[in-house]
C-alpha cells in the first residue's frame, strides 16, 4: 500500500472513527481504480488522475455488469479518497468535483406488518431454555428498539439499565445513543439474564447476546435466525435485521410518532435518512386523509 493510501485509511479510523468493515470497502473501491489503472493506462497514478480516466473506468464497470448501485458505491468511495488527498494538498483539485452519480430506481423496502409480528412473537417455538429465550430476546430488541445488527451484537451487560428502563447503544462513527426499554423488553432481559448465569464461564462476560458456549454471536447468525422465525409467518422475499429495523420505524410513524423522534432513536444524523421510513407509510397516511377530511363524508 503506498503511502497515501496508508495515511487515507488511518485518517478513515482515527479522524472519521469508521468500522473496519467500512474501511475495508472504501479501500477496496480505490484499490479496484488503482489496478484498473495499472492495467489499461500505463499505471497512471491515483494522484494524476483526470476525470476522462474516472469515467473510462465508470464505462469499464457498467460493461463489466457491475449495477449502477455498485457503481455509484465504488465512486463514492473513490470521492472520499480524493477528499482527502485534497485536504492533506496531495493534489490541487478533486477530479470529481461536478461528477453526478448513475440513476438508480429505488428500491422499496416493505416491512413486516404489525399482524406478522404478533404471529411471530405468538410462534409456539420457542423453547424456555437459554437458546429459546436468547432468540426470543434478539427479536424483541431489534423490534422495540430499532438497532442495528451491529449495535445489537455489541451490546454490553454494563450499558443495560434496567433501573432506567434504558440501553446504551453504540452506533456508527462510535456515535453513542440512550434508547428506552419497555416494560415487556425488560421483563424479557431479566429472565434471559437468569438463564445466562448459567453459561458465565463465558469468555467475554460484559457481552449482552451471547452463543450457548459463551462467546459473542456472529452477523451471519443472527440474520439466519431472523430469516428463519419469519419464514414461518411470512411471504416477504427479504426477511432481515434490517426489515426489523425498518419495520419499528413504520409502525411508530404509523402509529403517530413524530419524525424527529423516530430519527433519534434510529440514531440517523440527519432527517432525510429516516425519511425514507415514510414512503412506507402512505398507504396509513391515505387512510388518515380519507377519514378525516370533510370533503370525504359527503
Amino acid at each position: 500500500m503506498d503511502s497515501n493510501l496508508n495515511a487515507y485509511q488511518n485518517y478513515l479510523l482515527k479522524e472519521k472513527n469508521y468500522s473496519v468493515h467500512t474501511i475495508k470497502a472504501y479501500l477496496r473501491d480505490v484499490s479496484s481504480f488503482k489496478q484498473y489503472l495499472v492495467n489499461n493506462h500505463d499505471n497512471v497514478q491515483l494522484e494524476n488522475v483526470n476525470y476522462s480516466l474516472i469515467r473510462n473506468w465508470i464505462v469499464f464497470l457498467v460493461e463489466s455488469d457491475n449495477s449502477n448501485i455498485s457503481v455509484n458505491r465504488k465512486i463514492s468511495s473513490l470521492k472520499s479518497f480524493y477528499r482527502f488527498l485534497l485536504k492533506i494538498k496531495a493534489i490541487q483539485q478533486n477530479p470529481l468535483l461536478k461528477h453526478k452519480s448513475l440513476k438508480t430506481a429505488k428500491k422499496v423496502q416493505i416491512p413486516f406488518s404489525e399482524n406478522e409480528l404478533n404471529d411471530v412473537f405468538n410462534l409456539n417455538i420457542y423453547n424456555s431454555d437459554f437458546e429459546g429465550i436468547r432468540n426470543y430476546l434478539i427479536i424483541e430488541l431489534f423490534y422495540t428498539t430499532g438497532i442495528r445488527r451491529a449495535e445489537l451484537i455489541g451490546l454490553k451487560l454494563s450499558n443495560v439499565d434496567l433501573l432506567n428502563k434504558t440501553i446504551k447503544v453504540l452506533g456508527k462513527r462510535n456515535k453513542e445513543r440512550i434508547i428506552p426499554l419497555l416494560d415487556c423488553t425488560i421483563d424479557l432481559i431479566k429472565k434471559y439474564l437468569l438463564e445466562k448465569k448459567g453459561i458465565d464461564k463465558a469468555i467475554e462476560n460484559d457481552v449482552l447476546i451471547l452463543s450457548k458456549k459463551g462467546h459473542k454471536i456472529s452477523e451471519s447468525f443472527v440474520y439466519r435466525l431472523i430469516n428463519d422465525y419469519f419464514s414461518t409467518v411470512s411471504q416477504k422475499i427479504k426477511k432481515s435485521p434490517h426489515v426489523l429495523r425498518h419495520s419499528f420505524a413504520t409502525h411508530l410513524l404509523n402509529n403517530g410518532a413524530d419524525l424527529n423522534s423516530v430519527k433519534e432513536l434510529l440514531g440517523h444524523s440527519s432527517l432525510s435518512s429516516t425519511q425514507i421510513y415514510t414512503h412506507s407509510s402512505l398507504s396509513e397516511i391515505q387512510n388518515v386523509y380519507k377519514n378525516a377530511h370533510p370533503r370525504n363524508k359527503k
